[in-house]
């Protein structure tokens, strides 16, 4: 009776590793991403912390992290945004699909910028989402501590650490000082 070749143990890293690889698909052409850095995913989870709970309680839609969105299916263009939320009229169906990618294009689109981000592809991105019928575009820098607010490709505005993020027309009522978004991703002061 002939046995099947076991794995080594690095072979099976290997194809976990794969499956597990963050991609988008940019006309048809899947492209890997680079993961984000420790810093950068703490602050997109701290942010996920802050919008996720203020949407739920107000019903407004769900807050994402990671996910990966079907932009335009024609085109067959898919991206993931850092952090993402859908209102829930956007929603085509009563709940989250399982499936690779959810076929709904989000109000709110985040990318918390890393050092291996480029400055065309957060361009490109920033093209596609509004193309797409994504309302507003936070671009979170966390070196500088800045955050650029996208209405359009042409109309942003830049925030520092003195101003506040507001949820505008898409997450009315929200607003979070960008102090305290970068200060949760740090040990508390006199803190244990």
């Amino acid at each position: 009776m002939a046995h099947a070749p076991l794995l080594e143990q690095n072979q099976i890293t290997t194809i976990a590793a794969e499956d597990e690889r963050l991609y988008e698909v940019v006309d048809g052409e899947r492209r890997e991403l680079e993961p984000m850095g420790a810093f950068e995913t703490a602050l997109a989870s701290a942010l996920a912390y802050y919008l996720g709970p203020f949407a739920l309680q107000h019903k407004l839609g769900l807050v994402v992290t990671e996910t990966l969105f079907v932009l335009d299916a024609q085109r067959n263009l898919k991206r993931r945004p850092d952090v993402a939320f859908v209102s829930y009229p956007r929603w085509p169906d009563d709940q989250v699909p399982r499936a690779e990618a959810w076929d709904v294009v989000p109000d709110l689109a985040v990318e918390v910028i890393s050092p291996t981000n480029l400055a065309e592809e957060i361009d490109d991105k920033l093209t596609d989402y509004f193309t797409a019928g994504v309302r507003l575009v936070w671009v979170l820098f966390p070196s500088s501590g800045r955050v650029y607010v996208y209405q359009s490709p042409e109309r942003v505005t830049g925030l520092d650490r003195s101003d506040e993020l507001d949820g505008g027309e898409v997450l009315t009522g929200f607003r979070l000082p960008v102090a305290t978004l970068f200060e949760a991703v740090r040990k508390p002061k006199g803190g244990p």
